[in-house]
């Protein structure tokens, strides 16, 4: 099951409690004061691991400590530290409080890491507050509690190229015959239901991840159909394909259906670097209008045929260049 968002708490762990302690060493007669230090708690630490790829592990695990700091010792030993609590999580994961709404990390970056909640300071030994006129002070602070957050996690996919299109445009059948990925294929429609990545091979050991993404029907944006929970990750591709089936949909009304969802759920995606492909034109059928209507915006439509693979090293070339000129802009 592919899970992209959840909440869960985290807490710190607390500081160990400072000591009140006295020297009692032999021949050394009125020994001053020499509690240590508590130890600090641990902290919660979320950790970017390309080897993770869903949040479905934290379904079954809500809530993270720190380990508790040590109490301080005699002889001004402070007290063990904490151990620190290590999650890790895709890359592509953005942290946020729940009650602020605050964004306190993106993690897109492998090994990337934030600390979402700090443990507690230790307390202080009775060493702290001798002075000239207490020299045998009989006083040491507690522990502060760890810090206590409920933090929301969203997993949003890192590709370069993101497939979008209407149920059974044969996005499924693309990816997997231009890489390894193998999604599932029927001739009905969602059989797509959690987005799959694959990585496209080119040119001299080149390549670049390609996201296949659910069917989007009219009134994705609105929550409609399974589009509204996916929509998100194109967010972070770098290259839209508008994937078309000439043979049942209608090329000019599935265009603009297709924008208009990108742009009610983020005006910004009509913004990204765009490629149109036809699919299935070994049918011999031809939408004319449709590709007049495409070039007359300044759009070069691709026929491609997911099936028998015309087109497709013509379609990874023009991909590569797009997602070539788009990584340098970014360098």
């Amino acid at each position: 099951m592919f899970i992209d968002y959840v909440e869960i708490t985290v807490i710190g762990g607390n500081g160990g409690n400072g000591l009140v302690s006295f020297r009692t060493e032999k021949y050394v007669p009125k020994g001053g004061p020499d509690g240590g230090d508590g130890g600090k708690g641990g902290n919660i630490v979320i950790r970017a691991d390309e080897n993770i790829s869903t949040l479905h592990d934290f379904n079954y695990r809500r809530e993270f400590n720190g380990g508790h700091g040590e109490r301080g010792g005699s002889s001004l030993r402070s007290g063990r530290h904490g151990d620190d609590c290590i999650i890790p999580v895709p890359v592509g994961t953005i942290i946020k409080d729940l009650s602020s709404g605050e964004v306190i990390a993106d993690l897109s970056q492998m090994g990337q890491s934030v600390i979402a909640a700090f443990g507690g300071r230790g307390g202080k030994g009775n060493d702290h507050f001798k002075s000239s006129v207490n020299r045998a002070p009989r006083k040491a602070t507690p522990g502060k509690e760890g810090e206590c957050r409920k933090i929301s996690m969203e997993l949003k996919l890192l590709a370069d190229v993101g497939i979008v299109g209407l149920p059974n445009a044969g996005k499924s059948t693309l990816i997997s015959r231009i890489s390894s990925a193998r999604p599932k294929i029927a001739d009905y429609p969602f059989t797509t239901l959690s987005p799959v990545l694959g990585i496209v091979k080119y040119r001299d050991y080149r390549s670049f991840v390609m996201a296949d993404i659910p069917g989007l029907v009219e009134g994705a944006s609105e929550g409609k159909g399974l589009g509204i929970n996916f929509l998100k990750h194109i967010e972070r591709t770098s290259v839209l394909l508008y994937l078309i089936d000439i043979v049942n949909q209608d090329v000019e009304n599935t265009f603009r259906q297709l924008q208009k969802e990108l742009k009610s759920y983020n005006p910004g995606l009509l913004s990204k670097p765009f490629l149109v492909a036809l699919n299935k034109i070994d049918t011999g059928i031809q939408d004319l209008h449709g590709v007049a209507f495409l070039e007359s915006n300044g759009i070069a439509p691709n026929p491609i045929s997911a099936i028998s693979g015309q087109g497709l090293p013509q379609l990874i070339e023009l991909l590569s260049e797009r997602v070539e000129h788009s990584r340098q802009s970014i360098r």
